[in-house]
């Protein structure tokens, strides 16, 4: 794919430090990918998308954060069906410069001063996806001051993505290579086993190194992200349950409930009335 570069000064002013869009994205791959001479991070806030990146192609939905670097070539194509819509915040390199080097022990190598192969993208839960809209939502009506993004970005990092990251900071990086990847349907759908697979070695040794990261097994970790992102779709979608439980990689839907039961303290039901809306009513 084609890549053009998008500059900073086409978006935001000089008395500006961030630029702030709520957006639908086109149900078609884009002419070109681009990269930038910026920083952005984007919350997909409705439907699904792929998400053309450093020659990947992820699949992200609704609860997926994201924080992009300068040098990240990206590109969207959102879900025919239901479509997709983010949160997206452009902000200058200098302010990720300053809050790496000022925060180094929260920001360094992390977030968007990761160093990976591609950029860190986490799978909120229901929780957390709340905050995140809560905070953007706040974000889009203030000022367009350094501080109001530099406060916005350490919330972030402080109270949004940080525990789903913290307790791999100090694993292999392989283990926080495999952790990121089971974000994606296309792993945890497959269960502990494809978690074990995103990780490239031995069954034994992702258990045993799951343990001493994280103090569950693999099938614990892969389980949580699965139910939660249940959560999501029961919040988004009026998808029969039975067909919920099955896009979330659980066969057995009565173990399907006992899990989220578990993790929710309600039931899958009782939880999309309380959440779900339906914007035609």
């Amino acid at each position: 794919m084609q890549i053009e570069t998008f500059r900073i000064s086409s978006y935001i002013p000089a008395g500006e430090a961030f630029h702030f869009a709520r957006k639908g994205l086109a149900r078609r791959w884009p002419a070109r990918a681009h990269d930038h001479d910026f920083h952005e991070v984007f919350l997909i806030t409705e439907g699904h998308t792929e998400h053309w990146v450093n020659g990947v192609t992820q699949v992200l939905g609704e609860g997926h954060l994201a924080f992009v670097r300068p040098g990240d070539a990206h590109a969207f194509r959102a879900d025919r069906r239901v479509g997709c819509r983010i949160v997206n915040v452009m902000f200058r390199s200098e302010t990720a410069a300053h809050l790496a080097g000022r925060y180094a022990d929260t920001v360094a190598g992390r977030f968007f001063d990761s160093g990976a192969a591609l950029p860190e993208a986490h799978l909120l839960d229901p929780a957390r996806f709340e905050r995140a809209l809560t905070v953007a939502g706040q974000l889009q009506v203030t000022d367009r001051s350094l501080a109001r993004i530099e406060e916005f970005l350490l919330t972030l990092v402080n109270r949004v993505a940080s525990d789903q990251s913290h307790a791999v900071r100090d694993g292999p990086a392989w283990f926080a290579r495999a952790c990121m990847a089971a974000q994606a349907p296309a792993v945890f759908r497959a269960g502990a086993a494809g978690f074990i697979a995103a990780a490239g070695r031995s069954h034994e040794h992702v258990c045993r190194t799951c343990r001493e990261v994280l103090g569950i097994t693999p099938t614990e970790f892969v389980n949580r992200i699965r139910v939660d992102h249940a959560a999501h779709l029961l919040r988004s979608e009026d998808t029969a349950i039975e067909h919920v439980a099955r896009a979330c990689g659980f066969a057995n839907t009565s173990y399907f409930y006992r899990l989220f039961q578990r993790a929710y303290d309600t039931t899958p039901r009782r939880y999309r009335a309380r959440h779900h809306r339906d914007p035609f009513r």
